[in-house]
């Protein structure tokens, strides 16, 4: 059964050059920046996903895709035509194609953009380099610098954020790592991967960090005396050894290591398995703590 879903905020989009993103905000059409003539923009795109992914073609088709909608008239005899030796001298609205791996060059790009048609008001909107002055919508001040507008294909795909919204507060956990499971279908955590923990270590969010990945994570003693302490209401208790690190020492003593883990005053840390007087405080509260992560796609 087919149904029409209204886009809005989250939902995911895409071009045809792999530059997809998420949209973080709708405006009214009236607040939207708009052109010199008073046309409004559709859609505006952070200029960090070009050199990020290096998908150069969709600067190439807003490009062509403006002089495909606004027509050209060539004046003279530019050194850029003879390339193009089919190409008409005067042109209203048309269609624009390129060969694969032989697309247009920079100065035909630059040429057509030089001659694409004026408005009423004898105004041509956008320059050789592909640029044009915006104006807020709000205010309807300028915007400082120039900005590349033009014409391209944008898809929605069929990732909506109506379908991928999930919160969790408790809930499973991996039966080796005493991780929380991943993905809404096994009402799962939200992954802090490498690259979150670089952005707040970055900001000095030690605290913040310790948190994440301990009591809300794998610290099986601590998760437990924490939840304990929200409902008696007393202060949070100091965070644990993660789970994972027992795990990782594990591993290393069946390589045949022996490592010890030492305080900052030297002494050697304990590092003994839970006791089951955690196991018992979490049946009590309601806490599962002993479940297998799903061997395949299938059990998901």
């Amino acid at each position: 059964m087919a149904a029409k879903r209204k886009i809005t905020d989250g939902d995911k989009l895409a071009g045809r050059h792999g530059n997809k993103g998420v949209i973080s905000k709708i405006l009214p059409i009236e607040d939207m920046p708009f052109l010199a003539d008073g046309t409004p923009v559709d859609i505006v795109l952070n200029p960090l996903g070009v050199p990020g992914r290096m998908n150069v073609g969709q600067v190439l088709e807003t490009h062509l895709g403006w002089v495909a909608k606004t027509g050209w008239k060539i004046e003279g005899e530019p050194e850029w035509m003879k390339q193009l030796p089919n190409l008409p001298r005067e042109s209203g609205q048309t269609t624009v194609a390129t060969p694969v791996f032989d697309g247009a060059r920079e100065e035909e790009i630059t040429g057509l953009l030089d001659s694409t048609n004026v408005t009423r008001d004898g105004d041509r909107l956008i320059n050789s380099s592909g640029k044009t002055r915006l104006f807020d919508g709000r205010s309807g001040e300028p915007f400082p610098d120039p900005i590349s507008v033009g014409y391209m294909y944008i898809l929605k795909l069929h990732h909506l954020v109506d379908d991928k919204i999930h919160a969790r507060s408790t809930g499973p956990y991996s039966m080796i790592t005493q991780q929380p499971l991943g993905g809404k279908a096994q009402f799962g955590g939200q992954r802090f991967g490498e690259m979150e923990v670089w952005a707040l270590e970055a900001y000095g969010a030690a605290y913040t960090l310790q948190e994440l990945l301990t009591i809300k994570s794998d610290d099986i003693h601590g998760r437990v005396k924490v939840y304990e302490a929200i409902v008696k209401g007393e202060n949070i208790p100091e965070p644990g050894v993660p789970e994972s690190f027992k795990v990782l020492i594990k591993e290393m003593q069946s390589l045949c290591l022996n490592v010890e883990v030492l305080s900052t005053d030297g002494t050697t840390i304990e590092m003994r398995d839970s006791d089951d007087a955690v196991f018992t405080a979490a049946e009590e509260l309601g806490i599962d703590l002993s479940r297998a992560e799903p061997s395949s796609v299938e059990e998901v």
